[in-house]
């Protein structure tokens, strides 16, 4: 009987092949069929390259029919062929034949689209593309292959990439498509396919060339599709369709943002049906967030029957926010745009924005929204004003309406709890924070994966020359200053306790102590680097150190002499003395660390063993990931298997390592989507929000964060057969933070159980309880911020002296503000101190002012700020914690940033700076 039922099957699959050729997108389906064996898929995946999709699909289609059989071989093509985007192919093999006419019609569609192409080329592939993924004419698969030919080759070749996968869909593409190129004003390019005027009838200039009746479906009103969500999504999401405020509480990949859409878009269709205004404001916390919900779930779902807009703190329309917020339905945006233009509204000074222009708030990643985060800014306006509120209503006085709030997160974690009820409270704070009248989340059971996970361990090195030369250099340099150190070499309380030494010969002005300190600290992270990454690596990043130390000592004309003391001769010449003998040791691959051994192992183990390996390891600082990216480029081994890895890392600049814009992060991301990248070497930036493809590959090396990092982690690895692997590093102690973090797992989802146990009477009493003391906290922290604020010292009795050499350089007097930002110096006194240096890093160009180069002093070399040209005038601009400050002859303890110093300078006055300028400039000339 299943022979027979296999004959019938091979006769309908050869008889439609000539069909199937070009209905088939073979690189999707190869990927979804398990019977077919990988030496046959790597033959068809080499015909598609040097012969194209329709040979290949001829291939596919003999390896799929070819004998014997497996069991179920039949249902699992035709599933590929769904899961896929090829249902059109799909119906045909199962006999689900289209009728004469209508298949006629979409040949013709399909003709037409190839005879035109030369002009539908032109489109703005972007946008359509976008436009087609929500009206299900491409798929998820299709968008992220288009959008990596529009950039790799251009526009055109994405728009015949998309033209030729929305002609494989099921009739009726073609009237949808017409619907997208007049939604994305592609006006003229829809006149030629339907071939009218502007002034016929769109819907019979359609039918004309279809053939289409008038009684089938007007699809050119354009209206999104509904969105469905899944049985577990819907359940959560039901009181805030009745608009109610909760927290949706799901692991990542689990379609929080996706349900979010959904009661937004329930949210405008109820207030466009009762009259009413409707205004989403949807906060993120970081700028890459804003265009992803932008362009992959809010936009493709919501137009055109509702206007959104994205605006960051990278965009332009953050100037005109209240114009846009006034024209557009949905507006995404960094949650510090919307506080700027609330605080604009509280202050007066602008045109400004209210929580009562809102009547829906998303707020993404909401366990954030405590202490002094922007998100609980914006609620404690939100909870000052629900207090007001209900006096109001006591006096039968009209209230202020106030948005519904709807709160992301993957983890609300227990504030570093060690105790179940501590771990409520934090929770309930969150609550109360947001305004949230119940947290929804699905039981622990239903949560699980089945990711599998290891721990593992490191054992110490039984030989380690390369640390212990660099161990002797720092014993060397604690006998040279009479140092006696806490805690062993390597180790965090030792940096600790050099970071102390060094504050205190800075205060003491002992620059002995002080260039030892420096140097010491920097010995000490390459001993943590040579734990980590390669030897090479650590040498490399001291090497550079010294270089650009010894730079700093040499002038570009040479005619300035630098002063370098006897101890930082000492310092240079003790590491020039042990150069050679790094070098030999970092070249010698028998003394590499075993916490790289174990992740080569495990890296090489998971692409040999999985047909289609995506992975992210996870770790700590960006140095490290940038090197361990260039470990695994470097090394055939990786090759052999078809390795790709890039880094991702983050965009402040905070580190001494240069960040990665949103542009270059967005770009490796979607060469990930792609395949173009199968493994991400990824700092904290990737832990949270960013959209990341499936991957079946999870590592942390030596770093592990807290619960809700190790939570949104886990939910990196969203394909079925996914790995979660901890890899621990010597002195970092990841194994046993890993082990905190599950109990502190286990512990939050008992607390979130046992909120959720809480009769509503009692939970309500808590979050009033809690919103009351989020007030108070909030004023106490204003009232402290404004004791800060106040600048009552004499600038003339602050004074700064170099933090290298403790030369006087200037007094408060002498500086002046540019734009409440920069503090320069522009004195005659002041150029006469210091050396300027050309910058290796790029120039910081903005409308009035740019960076360029830098400035050291001219006695010892330490760096002091850089040089900026503001409206065409240089002016130095001071780094304070490059600098000692005194107040009345006292030194302060600790000043890293212009906010510490307790003086009020004056702004800087552009006109009388100019016009000295010009006065000089004419003497000159004269």
């Amino acid at each position: 009987m299943a022979a027979d039922s296999d004959e019938m099957h091979e006769r309908l699959i050869k008889s439609f092949q000539p069909r199937l050729r070009n209905l088939i997108a073979v690189q999707q389906v190869l990927d979804l069929l398990d019977f077919v064996t990988p030496d046959q898929k790597e033959r068809i995946r080499q015909k598609n390259t040097n012969e194209g999709n329709r040979a290949a699909a001829d291939a596919l289609v003999t390896a799929v029919i070819q004998k014997p059989h497996q069991a179920g071989w039949f249902r699992a093509f035709v599933d590929a062929l769904e899961g896929s985007g090829c249902g059109y192919a799909a119906d045909y093999i199962q006999n689900k034949i289209p009728e004469p006419e209508v298949e006629t019609e979409n040949d013709n569609c399909v003709r037409l689209i190839q005879i035109l192409s030369p002009s539908l080329v032109d489109m703005k592939v972007a946008e359509v593309r976008v436009h087609c993924l929500s009206q299900e004419l491409i798929t998820q698969d299709d968008s992220e292959i288009i959008a990596a030919a529009t950039r790799n080759h251009g526009a055109k070749t994405g728009a015949r990439e998309l033209l030729g996968r929305i002609v494989r869909g099921r009739p009726g593409w073609f009237s949808k498509f017409l619907s997208i190129l007049l939604e994305t004003q592609h006006t003229k390019l829809y006149y030629e396919l339907t071939g009218g005027s502007p002034d016929c009838d769109k819907q019979a200039q359609i039918g004309q060339i279809l053939g289409c009746s008038s009684s089938q479906p007007n699809d050119l009103d354009g209206e999104a599709d509904d969105i469905t969500l899944r049985d577990y999504q819907m359940k959560v999401v039901r009181p805030a369709l009745e608009g109610k405020n909760i927290i949706i509480c799901l692991p990542t990949g689990w379609g929080k943002t996706r349900a979010a859409v959904y009661v937004a878009k329930k949210h405008l269709d109820s207030r466009k049906a009762a009259g009413q205004t409707g205004k989403v404001a949807v906060l993120v916390n970081k700028i890459p967030l804003v265009e992803q919900h932008y362009s992959a779930e809010f936009l493709p779902f919501l137009k055109p029957m509702y206007k959104v807009e994205r605006v960051s703190g990278a965009s332009q329309l953050k100037i005109s926010f209240v114009d846009t917020l006034r024209k557009n339905d949905v507006i995404i945006c960094t949650a510090q745009i919307l506080e700027n233009y609330l605080d604009r509204s509280r202050t007066g000074e602008d045109e400004g924005v209210n929580l009562s222009d809102l009547s829906l708030i998303i707020v993404d990643e909401c366990h954030h929204t405590q202490k002094e985060g922007v998100y609980n800014e914006i609620m404690v306006r939100y909870l000052k004003q629900k207090i007001k509120n209900a006096k109001l209503k006591k006096e039968q006085k009209p209230t202020v309406p106030l948005p519904q709030i709807l709160g992301l997160t993957a983890s609300p974690g227990v504030g570093g709890a060690t105790k179940l009820d501590k771990a409520v409270e934090h929770i309930l704070r969150i609550c109360a924070n947001l305004d949230a009248s119940k947290i929804m989340t699905l039981p622990p059971d239903q949560l699980k994966r089945d990711s599998k996970k290891t721990v593992k361990p490191v054992e110490d090195r039984k030989e380690d020359p390369f640390g212990d030369v660099i161990k002797k250099i720092m014993n060397a340099i604690h006998y040279h200053a009479q140092l006696k150190p806490n805690g062993d070499l390597g180790s965090q309380i030792y940096e600790q306790w050099v970071v102390q030494m060094e504050r205190k010969a800075v205060l003491e002005g002992d620059h002995k102590v002080r260039a030892c300190a420096e140097h010491l600290r920097q010995y000490n992270e390459g001993l943590g680097l040579s734990n980590t990454i390669r030897m090479w690596d650590a040498l490399n990043f001291l090497n550079k150190y010294h270089e650009e130390e010894m730079k700093n000592k040499t002038t570009p004309d040479e005619e300035q002499v630098i002063q370098i003391t006897d101890t930082e001769r000492f310092l240079f010449n003790l590491f020039k003395e042990y150069k050679e003998e790094l070098h030999k040791l970092a070249n010698n691959p028998d003394y590499e660390n075993k916490s790289l051994s174990i992740l080569r192992t495990k890296i090489l183990q998971e692409f040999s063993t999985r047909q289609d390996a995506r992975g992210i390891v996870f770790t700590k600082t960006r140095r490290v990931a940038i090197a361990l990216t260039q470990w695994i480029q470097e090394n055939p081994k990786f090759a052999d298997l078809d390795v790709k890895a890039a880094y991702v890392i983050g965009g402040g600049d905070q580190s001494v390592v240069k960040p990665m814009t949103a542009a270059e992060q967005k770009d490796v991301l979607t060469k990930f989507r792609s395949g173009e990248v199968n493994l991400l070497i990824a700092t904290s930036v990737a832990e949270e929000g960013l959209d990341i493809p499936k991957c079946n590959v999870v590592i942390r090396y030596g770093h592990v964060g807290n619960e809700i990092s190790m939570i949104q982690t886990e939910g990196r690895g969203r394909a079925e057969d996914s790995t979660y692997t901890v890899v621990d590093v010597k002195d970092s102690g990841v194994a046993e933070k890993e082990c905190v973090n599950e109990y502190r797992k286990d512990m939050m989802n008992k607390a979130i159980d046992k909120i959720g146990a809480l009769k509503q009477d009692a939970y309500d009493k808590k979050i009033q309880e809690f919103q009351i003391q989020a007030i108070m906290e909030y004023r106490l922290r204003m009232k402290m911020k404004q004791k800060e604020d106040i600048k009552n010292e004499d600038p003339s009795e602050v004074k700064f002296s170099c933090r290298g050499c403790s030369q006087e350089v200037c007094t408060g007097e002498d500086i002046e503000v540019i734009e409440d930002i920069h503090r320069v110096n522009v004195t005659p006194q002041f150029r006469e101190l210091f050396i300027r240096k050309e910058s290796t890093k790029r120039k910081d160009s903005l409308l009035d002012y740019e960076t360029n180069g830098y400035i050291v002093c001219g006695k010892c070399g330490q760096r002091w700020g850089s040089m900026m040209y503001f409206r065409g005038i240089q002016c130095p601009s001071l780094h304070v914690k490059n600098f000692v400050v005194a107040i009345s002859g006292k030194n302060m303890p600790k000043c890293s940033k212009w906010t510490d110093v307790p003086a009020r300078f004056s702004a800087f006055d552009y006109v009388a700076h100019a016009d000295q300028l010009v006065e000089s400039s004419d003497e000159e000339d004269a």
